[in-house]
């Protein structure tokens, strides 16, 4: 029997600069309930089979909770609907087919080959001016003045997200990803928070989304706001400003994650930091590995629809489970030596994007963002160093990164 205790240290904060340990001795019962009844899932093969197992949801968030405000139409009436009406329009990433793979469909219109080869073209551009920002600097936070800019820049340049208003969903987009923890959901403030925040970013991208319709430019939101498509029609109100949430959220959040993690992992080993600046060519195999080794999304959630038989546990029908995708990242039946960062591996095949139905939409646009950026930083940053390791991580478990990330530089090339 595993220790029943584990993974509640994952969630711990004193344990977010190096849960690997404890993921490997999850590995030694791949199937896990743990005491609240949850079962934590930590295998390869166990988490890619269940990632393609129709017999499990995604409809996992809790319902949103609005605060009491002791005015009774508000807090009996006109919150109860805007709760009723968020349950029944969560974004695509919290909602199963059909309606997922309607949404999905839509956004993938949009969020098209073309659109993202565009972008790439454009994020040399972001990363150069964001390095040259850097010049006559000694020390940086590289979290605060490149990894977090650049994604962000990115998604709202998609978007259509005048990046001026960034601060307008900065608050909420940190909220969004600190909730989901399992442990921060169950609590009733973190609940009144996240509507808050939610109820705020909605409001804004609402009143964006009108303009959009009114003067359409070539951007994500316009066409998901004036296209129909012949077999999914014309996406929502409600799910079109849920979708935008997400779109907005998600493609900066995990980004910011995967760059600052790949800076660390590079800084701690400079060896594969000379590599990248004389063999700029090896981005993107030292991003798959990156993905691989250490991920920005550590773990996501399902429900059992069915009773699910694995590795000799039985998971009962309405279970919540935690697909662990850090830990099924070094687990040694799949990956040789896995707990070295290895970009010349034969296999680096990774679950760091998810798989089936719900496989990351910005899958493409964020392995751009890190293969061009890395080797750029590699390139220009003169005799970069980590003043602090480890660094302070933000709070969350599940999208886990550096809070932080403080380097010392001789200067720029």
């Amino acid at each position: 029997m595993i220790d029943e205790t584990l993974f509640a240290q994952v969630l711990d904060y004193s344990n977010r600069s190096n849960p690997y340990p404890l993921y490997a001795r999850l590995r030694e019962a791949p199937v896990a309930r743990q005491e609240n009844g949850i079962y934590v899932v930590s295998g390869f093969d166990e988490i890619r089979s269940l990632l393609f197992d129709s017999r499990l949801s995604s409809k996992v968030m809790p319902k949103l909770k609005y605060a009491k405000t002791g005015n009774p139409v508000t807090d009996w009436v006109i919150n109860p609907i805007k709760e009723h009406m968020m349950e029944k329009h969560r974004s695509l990433v919290f909602r199963d087919p059909p309606d997922h793979d309607i949404l999905r469909r839509l956004v993938m219109l949009q969020f098209n080959p073309e659109r993202t080869r565009r972008m790439q073209e454009r994020i040399g551009a972001i990363v150069d001016d964001l390095i040259a920002g850097m010049r006559g600097r000694r020390e940086l936070d590289f979290v605060a003045e490149f990894s977090y800019p650049l994604p962000v820049t990115v998604i709202c340049e998609i978007l259509g997200v005048p990046a001026a208003d960034e601060q307008k969903f900065h608050r909420c987009a940190t909220t969004f990803a600190d909730s989901l923890d399992p442990d921060q959901i169950q609590i009733q403030a973190n609940l009144h928070k996240t509507t808050a925040d939610y109820d705020a970013i909605f409001d804004y991208l609402r009143a964006l989304i009108k303009t959009k319709r009114k003067d359409p430019q070539d951007d994500v939101l316009s066409g998901l706001a004036t296209f129909r498509d012949e077999k999914a029609g014309r996406m929502g109100r409600l799910d079109l400003i849920a979708t935008s949430v997400l779109l907005l959220v998600a493609g900066h959040e995990t980004t910011v994650n995967l760059i600052s993690n790949g800076m660390l992992t590079l800084l701690r080993q400079p060896n594969y930091l000379e590599a990248l600046r004389s063999q700029p060519g090896l981005a993107a195999r030292m991003t798959e590995e990156l993905l691989r080794f250490d991920p920005p999304v550590q773990f996501i959630r399902r429900k059992a629809m069915e009773d699910i038989d694995m590795s000799g546990v039985c998971i009962p029908k309405d279970s919540l489970i935690i697909l662990l995708l850090a830990a099924c990242a070094r687990d040694p039946k799949r990956f040789q030596d896995p707990d070295r960062f290895d970009p010349g591996r034969n296999n680096i095949q990774h679950l760091g994007f998810g798989a089936g139905v719900h496989y990351c939409i910005g899958a493409p646009l964020a392995r751009a963002e890190a293969e061009i950026a890395l080797p750029a930083l590699a390139k220009r940053l003169i005799n970069p160093s980590l003043v602090a390791d480890p660094p302070p991580y933000r709070p969350a478990a599940f999208l886990r990164g550096p809070e932080r990330l403080v380097i010392r530089l001789e200067g720029i090339r």
